[in-house]
């Protein structure tokens, strides 16, 4: 009999298939190697059960997105971690973050840490940002070096979504999923003294339910490139950009030469932030001059 479950980890060649509380170990069909499709984690599946435990991938239903790293399907939102400051608070980075999110249509959700380590002149400047990227519409977390508020304001925004960690390196993407999913005891990156050599710490990818949602226990991406994203659909994954967009004279404007184009129009009167534009501007020139795929 033919069942429907959501794949929670994929390990060794199994998926192993959640349905009513119970973890089914499935393995994938030979049509999928066939037809050139493999099941992820996230995957909502048809399943046949053989034996109490045991059983097979039928059917993988369609996807709502499919991110590459980590292998991941049907991921609703991202935390993107930033640190204020150690490493400093980075916001071309944090564009190009946004921007990729953007067009896996996943929601960011934007936490800063180490609020606490910036002068008084430094905390003003960041608030500008925070500001600028809260008008935008994006939800934005501050934290102070062991928050205990922290926790909680990550969990509420866990229920009934399928979340995966993002951002810097050297944030505490790793300490912050240890202190959500302590089971887990994630390697920080510690070095071990006895081989020499860092211990390899990334894993499998794997839901785990924690806060009424399911989060990855990976710490995701440290960097992102835009292979998959084409120059006509850059505008689309600005927000603001989208919206001014709609005024253009010409579609498909790329708000670059073209005339009574309204992006720098509202550059000229501040609707639209300067460092925004200005990294809209140099990632088409990387999606521009990026070699052909075949």
């Amino acid at each position: 009999m033919t069942a429907q479950g959501q794949i929670r980890k994929a390990l060794s060649g199994y998926y192993y298939v959640e349905h009513n509380g119970e973890l089914i170990q499935c393995r994938g069909r030979g049509v999928f190697r066939n037809r050139g499709e493999s099941p992820l984690v996230g995957d909502i599946v048809d399943y046949t059960k053989e034996g109490e435990s045991d059983g097979y991938v039928m059917k993988i239903h369609p996807r709502k997105n499919e991110l590459v790293r980590p292998p991941i399907a049907n991921v609703d939102q991202a935390i993107l971690v930033f640190s204020a400051k150690e490493p400093d608070f980075n916001t071309i980075l944090l564009d190009r973050f946004l921007v990729v999110l953007e067009s896996f249509f996943v929601e960011p959700i934007i936490v800063i840490t180490k609020i606490d380590l910036l002068t008084e002149e430094e905390q003003a400047e960041l608030q500008k940002y925070v500001a600028d990227y809260k008008k935008i519409g994006y939800d934005v977390l501050q934290t102070y070096k062991d928050d205990p508020q922290l926790m909680d304001n990550v969990k509420s925004y866990l229920t009934n979504k399928t979340t995966v960690l993002a951002g810097q390196s050297g944030v505490g993407k790793s300490t912050l999923l240890n202190t959500l999913l302590p089971e887990l005891d994630l390697k920080t990156g510690i070095i071990s003294q006895s081989l020499g050599r860092g211990k390899h710490t990334t894993r499998h990818v794997e839901l785990i339910e924690v806060a009424g949602g399911l989060l990855a226990d990976t710490p995701g991406f440290s960097s992102f490139d835009f292979d998959m994203i084409e120059k006509e659909e850059l505008t689309r994954c600005f927000p603001e950009i989208a919206k001014l967009s709609e005024d253009c004279k010409f579609r498909g404007c790329l708000h670059m030469k073209e005339p009574k184009c309204a992006v720098k129009a509202a550059l000229g009167t501040g609707e639209l932030k300067d460092y925004r534009y200005q990294h809209y501007e140099q990632f088409l020139q990387e999606i521009i001059d990026r070699k052909p795929r075949y």
